[in-house]
């Protein structure tokens, strides 16, 4: 296992090497230092002068990926990848353009988007998951029929309306919640409870629906008939059996949100008010913050390889069956 677990290690730091260089040159095809000059200092009275006095306080009149007018380790090192980009890998993320510490606003934003985003994610499985084994086990019955057209319905709708009825009800009519905003310590439950509520309703319909069908393919393989042939009850079979079995798909699938919690989610940030990782990328998009962007895609890429470890080590756990050399 440790083996499996370092050679695993050893083949993310190409890919988020690779991840990190084509950021790197999409960002600078699309936008070069000359085109952020001129929209972060107006088109309209933009001059060669200013401009180029703008790339050099802030480090961009250097080459891309190397330097032929240094000397040694400089060619290298003293060029917009390094001093950009190729930093973030030991944490160095730079600073916006306005100035402030990007690592150090990662760091203070993660704590707002980790309330949110981690009862959603946490509540919403073990919702989706029960929902579908409970249309699983009462399967061809009028529940079951009821249960799939409710999960049809669900996945439906678009969360834009689960987000706006949402605060329109709960928030503006009723008063059950905050609108929008955060508060301090305890009280700032009171402001994620009813996105988190509206996170887990939103999911549940796709979720319950996809977890079933794992859960009756699983009903029809040979060790469920050897089960039911050895007598053993349903609902021993389905918790015991069936629900193990199934969550090797289920697994991977969680792996895509891993990354979502703690970038936050996008939306939901957004129209609650809620000073999280999620907004932070949202305003950087707005601003045309390159570093800002750079940073969050970087992280969520080194997330998303983190989790698929996460989700190899945990097959063994789900499955014992499964041993890596």
């Amino acid at each position: 296992m440790f083996a499996y677990i370092l050679r695993r290690l050893f083949y993310a730091i190409p890919i988020l090497l690779g991840v990190n260089v084509l950021t790197f040159s999409l960002f600078f095809m699309v936008n070069t230092p000359d085109d952020m000059a001129r929209m972060q200092l107006g088109v309209k009275h933009v001059t060669p002068e200013a401009m180029e006095r703008w790339k050099i306080e802030r480090g961009y009149d250097r080459p891309l990926f190397w330097n032929a007018s240094a000397s040694g380790l400089e060619k290298a090192k003293n060029t917009l990848f390094f001093t950009k980009s190729a930093r973030m890998f030991w944490g160095d993320f730079g600073r916006a353009e306005d100035g402030r510490d990007i690592r150090r606003e990662i760091l203070s934003r993660a704590g707002p988007s980790l309330m949110l985003a981690l009862p959603t994610f946490l509540l919403g499985l073990f919702v989706a998951v029960s929902f579908a084994l409970l249309l699983a086990f009462f399967r061809a019955t009028a529940l079951d029929f009821s249960g799939v057209a409710l999960c049809v319905a669900l996945m439906s709708i678009s969360s834009l309306f689960y987000i706006i009825g949402g605060q329109y009800l709960f928030a503006k009519l009723w008063r059950i919640a905050p609108i929008s905003g955060l508060g301090d310590g305890i009280d700032a439950w009171r402001f994620v409870f009813l996105p988190i509520v509206i996170g887990v309703a939103s999911a549940i319909g796709a979720n319950a629906r996809w977890y079933r069908t794992l859960f009756l393919e699983e009903t029809e393989k040979e060790y469920v008939r050897a089960a039911r042939a050895r007598g053993l009850s349903e609902p021993r079979i389905f918790f015991r059996h069936i629900l193990k079995n199934a969550m090797i798909p289920i697994l991977t699938g969680v792996v895509a949100v891993i990354p979502s919690l703690f970038l936050g989610s996008l939306l939901m940030e957004s129209f609650f008010g809620i000073p999280g990782l999620g907004s932070y990328t949202i305003d950087a998009i707005h601003a045309q913050d390159f570093p800002v962007v750079r940073a969050m895609v970087f992280i969520g890429s080194a997330l998303y390889v983190a989790g698929l470890l996460l989700t190899d080590i945990s097959y063994t756990l789900a499955d014992p069956r499964i041993r890596f050399s």
